[in-house]
């Protein structure tokens, strides 16, 4: 049956494998951010491949010489590995991995460069996260129960997973976040263990403050190179529906804890140390509520006690940060107008220049030679090892993976086009063409509609919405950046709020429009769709008068009050709650356009989703259902927001296709 969701005809197969089919997209392997060594002899990344047969995935780690020389694995296929992190002499890996004798995961060590296998060091019943290697120490996040120690807390969990009680309750927010539960009586804290091994020293319970509840990883919290201060986040107000997440300072082995942004109430995150030790940057955004609020870089003298704001007047959001390693500035992966570049931050002269100009970069990792590495992808490849010259911004590539499997695959061909959007403002659109596309043939139109809602769709390799994919199957798919999209600026992306809906949809819109001029495109067959908040506009494109011949609508905000039961409720924080605001609520809100709704629509959604509750989904397929609209309810009991596991994918684009070829029919013609 698989093989029939597959490859409905054997056939067909020559033909499907020389394109970017869904089974491609499943045997390519995957390469995650690398690190470097502090010496810059060895870089390591994971990489992650899939069965599809057994419908899992399995990440290994590489080893990559810093000249593309060598590639080879250091860990065992099958087991889960990740978060590596070096000693500072470069001697020694350590990551969590989760073996055989493993409920959790653990700290690991492989010594780098010699014969040797991994040795367990931590045996934390409650796991372990967010690993930094800094000095003598190995620091991590656990989730824990407070004033348990670890014997207690090995008894509660076991108790926990031995219980015939599936019942959970709460007393406060938060009780979810995206796609798993929060348990109320657990707090993440900061621990260390010797890497030479001993006992786990408590180090943020001591201060008896807590990590942000929904969230925290090795972002959450640094220590400085001396191991004498710690800075972490946490909420910096006793209010948990609505956190107030800051930056706490505290000396290693203190009770005490100073808030040194407590005068900002939006989100201040991403703590560093310089290598110096002397300077701790962060990012600060200032509107509370809003997500793609334009993060800012601080500096904070810890000697002087004095804040410093690089770039003041610079409209990106800076993010996915590295030190250099004479502490004067920073290489960064920052999204720029659709596309993720590295730049590099001086902070003495309070310059950014760009390094790279197209295709994505992912966070980058630097040696103190200068060598810089990261990952790089782009709409025509998926993610590449490369080492990247600081000067010029040309690369290297250091790995091979995926050659053989995309030589012979045809990707068809892309491009970056403007036209006008709202108010005569120009939009930016990544515009797909199939393989074999012919400009004096016309093609059927597949409107791409990106989520967020302030999410660019940039210049990278894409596996949950693939438009190439989609483009293989013969349509020309496009990705417009609307109105409330990053990477443009503060003003675009936050020119939405609180109105959702109008200048996005107008610009959505007009780049139909901009496509039925195009003299390859056939204006009977157009289809649309999109997720999260592409799943939202789409529906308030289902109670408009509009072009499209049929509909895709995955995990959509349907109703704005019912989505009061998510982990996020849209507006509340900035513009009220929708009883003391309702005219807000009621003007953007899909579901009063339902007494127009009468295209056919196939609805997806998944039980795990917490993010946009199951709910949603099904209160569109009804009210499709019950105005006798033809439709279609896809409904995956063990998925999230996204679609994440093999078959599951490989069905979902199966049935897209189906579903879109029986109202706009592929190809040229």
């Amino acid at each position: 049956m698989l093989l029939c969701l597959m490859l409905p005809m054997a056939s067909a197969m020559a033909e499907q494998t020389k394109k970017l089919s869904v089974d491609v997209l499943w045997q390519l392997s995957r390469i995650g951010n690398p690190t470097i060594s502090p010496q810059g002899d060895f870089i390591i990344a994971p990489v992650t491949q899939y069965d599809v047969e057994g419908d899992k995935g399995s990440t290994q780690l590489w080893l990559f010489n810093p000249d593309g020389s060598k590639q080879r694995p250091i860990t065992a296929k099958g087991l889960s590995v990740s978060q590596a992190v070096f000693s500072p002499d470069g001697q020694t890996l350590a990551f969590v991995s989760q073996r055989d004798e493993d409920d959790v995961g653990q700290v690991y060590l492989l010594p780098m460069g010699q014969p040797g296998e991994a040795q367990r060091l931590t045996n934390v019943p409650s796991g372990v996260n967010g690993i930094k290697w800094v000095g003598q120490h190995i620091y991590f996040i656990s989730r824990v129960y407070p004033g348990k120690n670890w014997d207690e807390i090995a008894e509660q969990l076991k108790a926990d997973r031995d219980s015939k009680v599936s019942a959970r309750q709460w007393n406060a927010l938060p009780y979810s976040h995206f796609d798993h539960w929060i348990e109320e009586d657990k707090q993440a804290h900061v621990f260390r263990i010797a890497a030479s091994g001993g006992d786990v020293e408590a180090i943020t319970q001591k201060l008896a403050i807590e990590l942000p509840r929904s969230a925290q990883g090795a972002s959450s919290y640094d220590v400085d190179p001396t191991e004498r201060w710690i800075a972490f986040n946490s909420n910096g107000s006793d209010n948990q529906v609505d956190p107030k997440i800051d930056i706490f300072l505290a000396e290693i082995g203190s009770d005490k804890a100073v808030n040194i942004t407590a005068d900002n109430n939006a989100p201040d995150a991403n703590p560093m140390f310089s290598p110096d030790g002397k300077t701790l940057a962060f990012t600060r955004q200032k509107i509370q509520g809003f997500y793609a609020d334009t993060a800012k870089l601080m500096l904070y003298d810890i000697a002087k006690k004095r804040f410093t704001t690089l770039a003041k007047d610079w409209d990106r959001s800076v993010g996915n940060l590295v030190w250099t390693p004479d502490s004067k500035g920073f290489y960064a992966a920052i999204d720029d107008a659709a596309t993720r570049k590295i730049f590099h931050i001086d902070a003495k002269k309070d310059k950014v220049k760009a390094i790279t100009k197209s295709t994505n970069f992912n966070k980058p990792a630097i040696a103190a030679n200068g060598t810089l590495v990261a990952a790089n992808d782009s709409f025509l490849y998926p993610a590449r090892l490369v080492s990247i010259n600081p000067r010029n911004g040309k690369t290297t590539r250091l790995d091979s993976f995926n050659d053989d499997i995309l030589a012979d695959v045809d990707m068809g061909t892309y491009e970056s086009v403007t036209y006008k959007g709202y108010n005569d403002q120009d939009i930016q659109m990544w515009v797909h063409y199939p393989p074999g596309f012919d400009r004096s043939k016309k093609y059927p139109l597949m409107m791409l509609i990106h989520g967020g809602p302030h999410s660019a769709i940039s210049d990278g390799f894409h596996y949950r919405w693939n438009a190439q994919t989609f483009a293989s199957w013969g349509y020309v798919t496009a990705w417009p950046n609307f109105h409330g999209s990053n990477s443009f600026g503060q003003d675009f992306a936050d020119s939405i709020n609180p109105d959702w809906k109008n200048k996005s949809l107008e610009d959505v819109f007009k780049a139909t429009e901009w496509f039925k001029q195009q003299d390859w495109i056939d204006s009977e067959r157009l289809v649309a769709g999109g997720a999260s908040y592409g799943g939202y506009l789409t529906s308030i494109i289902l109670g408009e008068e509009h072009p499209f011949n049929a509909l895709l609508i995955h995990a959509a905000v349907y109703n704005m009050y019912s989505q009061m039961a998510a982990d996020f409720a849209v507006h509340s924080p900035r513009f009220g709650n929708y009883w003391d605001n309702p005219e807000i609520y009621q003007s953007i809100s899909p579901h009063y356009g339902a007494k127009n709704f009468n295209t056919p629509t196939l609805v997806i959604h998944g039980q795990l989703d917490y993010r946009v509750p199951v709910g949603q989904g099904f209160e569109l397929f009804r009210t499709l259902q019950t105005r006798g609209v033809e439709s279609k309810m896809i409904y995956f009991p063990d998925e999230n927001h996204w679609i994440m596991k093999p078959n599951n994918s490989i069905y979902w684009y199966n049935q897209v296709e189906q579903w879109m070829t029986r109202f706009a029919e592929p190809g040229g013609q």
